[in-house]
């Protein structure tokens, strides 16, 4: 990233500075700049970029005092001389540590550059004294000066380490410290107003850091909704007593799917526009005849069926499907069912299910995945008898509860408990979960009236291209949603980029950041793998994405296809057991070296995920990337790619 040093100006001409796009990053040098407190923290809260603040404790008296507004008003970064004095250091550490703020501990020489063995003192000093980010900066006579800045770059410190020289002679170093991976280098607002001989305007330095690398700028987004939700409300919607109305609908293969199969239950199914109105089927007076059904290509409808027609079906039936589904696996579907009395033939579709669901205790696996739970939470409460289920090691556990949110809007009672070190953060944590009961109550549902959430899975693929190439705003997402992929957020925040959220509009924005390697659990969120690959392939350093043992019954061998991708983009990649590791560069880093990703022709092997994700790499692409097969994503979201843009 290029951080723009602003040095002086009017409060009006740094807001005009920040809302330029070559304005990545800005450091605020509140030591020279004449502004108030309030315009301090106006700035830092109103910006939706990483923002520096500097203030040079030997400038003015009142610069730890400027430094906590900033950082208590949303700095990224607090920018600390590593000689600053001790106790003034360790009240900023605590500062930053309060409010969530990274520490650049900085050292500059501007009479030379020091041997090899102090400068690695130095940066040892940097990082001891609290500092997140070390920043060396020396003044270069020759190459020789700049070989030892750039001998700091080791393995260990990638992403953490700012190393380049001031003068002439360093001029090449600001851009070879992006080429190195560093999180970011300094340029000046203009030619009049740079800081240090040998810097650059910030949009000249734009130009020739990225060179024919396209921004991506997106205001305005609206998500299609979300399949998973559409699905579980059309099905409650069908099974319930009375007239609902599901507003918000956008169609797709797997959603027009369960509207067949609700017309094939005996509900009435009609649309105006955007809203479905679905006229339900209960009570069941008499059992199902229908010994049929359809689930198109949908695992999670499969999978809701089959304990459906097995509590109101004829006792006898079967299931159908087509495309990818008939490739994929139902793991543990025969053991789960047999615990309530139902016999499935294999655990592919089609298949045929014989008996019927018999109410009660039952205790069952959860590694498996959460949809034939999901299904069988659905059946219950049209069982004569109440329900109790244990699930054991649960995976995909937000789908369980988006299936219980569902039921609540469509009047079933129901308590769930969940057993482990499991942690309450505003919504659920789900980490550390051994176990799920459930109790249901028997009864009717009851028709609702429900706005279907948009779809935070598509919305994945957007964000990731934002914080890797420019901004997004998408509008219309819920923050406290049950999705499970609303963990991209948390994801995004964790790999460095800037996140933002408006409430009152309902708008998520995320934009660059300096992009590192991180750690992230995608056991509960498996359809985020694919694009989160690549926003890894973008982070400096290495990413290891845990939970891949969820990845090989999808629409593909999703690791294979996340394997292939990564491979045919030239994006070093591995994996061990159930954990993913990619090694990353930053974009600046692979646009100065001429690493970018390599086109050419990409098989999605059928996947949507895989599809958009490809979509979203090919950004980053030295030549053309074409998908082999791109009406997949009609699965999930037929206009994805004319959205995308």
């Amino acid at each position: 990233m290029i951080c723009v040093s602003i040095c002086r100006g009017s409060f009006e001409r740094i807001v005009e500075i920040l809302g330029q796009d070559w304005c990545e990053c800005a450091e605020l040098r509140l030591d020279r700049l004449d502004i108030t407190d309030g315009q301090i923290r106006e700035i830092f809260e109103g910006t939706d970029k990483p923002l520096v603040a500097t203030c040079r404790l030997d400038e003015r008296p009142d610069a730890t005092h400027r430094l906590t507004v900033a950082a208590k008003a949303g700095a990224a970064f607090i920018d600390l001389e590593v000689d600053a004095p001790v106790a003034a250091s360790k009240y900023i550490q605590r500062v930053c540590r309060d409010n969530g703020v990274e520490l650049i501990r900085s050292f500059h020489d501007f009479e030379g550059t020091p041997d090899a063995a102090l400068l690695e003192q130095v940066v040892e000093r940097c990082f001891r004294y609290g500092g997140d980010i070390a920043k060396v900066v020396t003044t270069a006579a020759g190459g020789e000066d700049l070989q030892r800045l750039y001998s700091l770059y080791t393995e260990a410190r990638r992403g953490r380490i700012i190393a380049f020289a001031m003068g002439e002679a360093g001029r090449e170093s600001r851009l070879e410290c992006l080429r190195r991976g560093a999180p970011f280098s300094y340029a000046s607002v203009d030619a009049e107003s740079a800081g240090a001989a040998g810097q650059q305007p910030a949009d000249i330095m734009y130009k020739e850091v990225y060179k024919d690398v396209p921004g991506y700028f997106r205001t305005g987004l609206r998500m299609p909704s979300s399949k998973s939700f559409v699905q579980r409300a059309v099905i409650a919607a069908a099974l319930a007593e009375g007239e609902s109305r599901l507003r918000g609908y956008t169609p797709c293969g797997d959603s027009e799917s369960a509207i067949k199969a609700a017309r094939a239950l005996g509900a009435e199914v009609t649309r105006n526009g955007d809203e479905l109105t679905i006229k339900g089927i209960s009570p069941i007076n008499d059992k199902l005849t229908l010994t049929q059904i359809d689930a198109g290509e949908s695992g999670l409808l499969a999978r809701l069926l089959i304990p459906i027609l097995a509590a109101i079906g004829p006792g006898e039936f079967g299931i159908g499907g087509r495309g990818t589904l008939l490739s994929r696996p139902l793991p543990l579907s025969t053991d789960i069912m047999a615990s309530f009395g139902v016999l499935l033939s294999r655990e592919n579709i089609p298949l045929k299910v014989k008996g019927r669901l018999i109410p009660g205790f039952a205790e069952i696996s959860g590694k498996g995945g959460s949809q034939l739970i999901s299904g069988l939470l659905m059946a219950s409460p049209l069982c004569s008898e109440r329900a109790a289920i244990v699930v054991d090691e649960p995976a995909s556990i937000p789908y369980m509860y988006m299936t219980l949110d569902v039921l609540k809007r469509f009047g079933v009672h129901y308590c769930s408990e969940m057993e482990g070190d499991v942690r309450i953060l505003g919504r659920e944590d789900w980490d550390g979960c051994e176990a799920i009961s459930f109790r249901l109550k028997s009864g009717s549902y009851r028709a609702a009236d429900v706005t279907l959430e948009t779809d935070w899975s598509a919305a994945a693929n957007f964000l990731v291209a934002g914080a890797v190439f420019g901004h997004v705003e998408i509008e219309g997402l819920d923050s406290s949603s049950l999705q499970a992929d609303l963990s991209i957020l948390d994801i995004l925040v964790e790999a460095g980029a800037n996140v933002s959220e408006d409430e009152e509009r309902k708008i998520i924005s995320v934009g660059k950041g300096p992009l590192r390697g991180f750690s992230f659990d995608l056991s509960n969120a498996p359809d985020l793998f694919p694009v989160t690959a690549v926003l890894a392939a973008f982070c400096e350093g290495t990413t290891t994405l845990f939970g891949t043992d969820r990845l090989h019954a999808k629409e593909s061998d999703r690791l294979r296809s996340i394997m292939e991708m990564m491979e045919r983009f030239g994006v070093a990649a591995s994996y061990e057991g159930d954990v993913l590791t990619i090694e990353g560069h930053t974009l600046a880093s692979r646009a100065l070296s001429g690493n970018l990703l390599k086109g050419g022709l990409f098989p999605a092997h059928s996947d949507h995920r895989v599809a958009m994700a490809i979509k979203v790499a090919s950004l980053g692409a030295s030549s053309p990337v074409d998908i082999d097969s791109p009406d997949c994503v009609e699965k999930s979201f037929p206009g994805f790619f004319e959205a995308f843009g």
